[in-house]
């Protein structure tokens, strides 16, 4: 064996490599909600692509990549996916380019109570509107509570508008958690989802623009109440991050 004090001068220098090295590591990885881990998925009944990327939190666009399966994105009842695990490093939250499709359709398988903060909105390309006028009774949360949009207070029966222009592709009533629920897709990194409706009033393939109706409030429990989520490449973003700062109204 070396004696110790044969490499002690060695041990200063070594160590400050070792250090230099740990800070050139790539920006920290922090897992999505969701990530889609898990055994393979098999299709039921009235599954979409897009519905069954949303329930795993995850990006329709990878799904559709590992699964090997062309835009219009046509899925079977009894058909296996592989779902994809997803980690992405640490983003600001600056401008986007956003990148317009032409193929938006796809094949259906046979807050805290009063004032609301002013963010500034971020960029995403989108002239965002929100969907009721109600307040929000429930903010955005990853932690603890978990919600992964907002949930805005309303009327059972009143309108529920589409935030943005773009095309529904999912309408039922097939995601836990969801009760009636309307997706739509508005480019290739957005999507808007519009849950626990009374009725809805779209179908999968139709295209909507901002303010058009998609549905009727419904309940969540005993609660009259739209849940609302964005998500941005299938991840769930702050939708007041994205809506336009508003006051108080009366729905119309």
């Amino acid at each position: 064996m070396v004696p110790f004090r044969l490499i002690r001068p060695y041990l200063g220098p070594f160590l400050i490599l070792v250090l230099l090295l740990q800070g050139c590591q790539h920006p920290s990885m922090v897992p999505v909600i969701g990530t889609g881990r898990g055994p393979p998925y098999v299709v039921q009944e009235g599954d979409t692509l897009y519905a069954i990327a949303f329930r795993n939190g995850i990006d329709y666009r990878d799904l559709a990549r590992r699964n090997n399966i062309p835009p219009p994105f046509v899925i079977f009842p009894g058909q296996t996916l592989k779902l994809v695990g997803q980690s992405v490093p640490e983003r600001d939250s600056g401008p986007v380019a956003v990148t317009h499709s032409d193929n938006v359709a796809e094949r259906k398988v046979t807050g805290e109570p009063g004032q609301q903060p002013a963010p500034v909105p971020a960029a995403s390309g989108l002239e965002w509107q929100w969907p009721h006028p109600g307040q929000v009774v429930k903010s955005f949360s990853l932690k603890g509570a978990l919600n992964k949009g907002i949930d805005i207070a309303g009327k059972q029966g009143e309108r529920v508008r589409s935030a943005a222009s773009g095309v529904v592709v999912y309408a039922g009533g097939g995601l836990r958690g969801y009760g009636k629920l309307v997706i739509v897709k508005h480019n290739d990194l957005f999507l808007s989802a519009y849950g626990h409706n009374e009725s809805i009033l779209v179908k999968e393939g139709d295209s909507v623009k901002a303010g058009q109706v998609l549905a009727r409030v419904g309940r969540d429990g005993d609660n009259d109440v739209l849940h609302f989520e964005i998500r941005r490449n299938g991840i769930p973003e702050d939708p007041l991050r994205y809506l336009p700062m508003r006051e108080a109204s009366e729905d119309s």
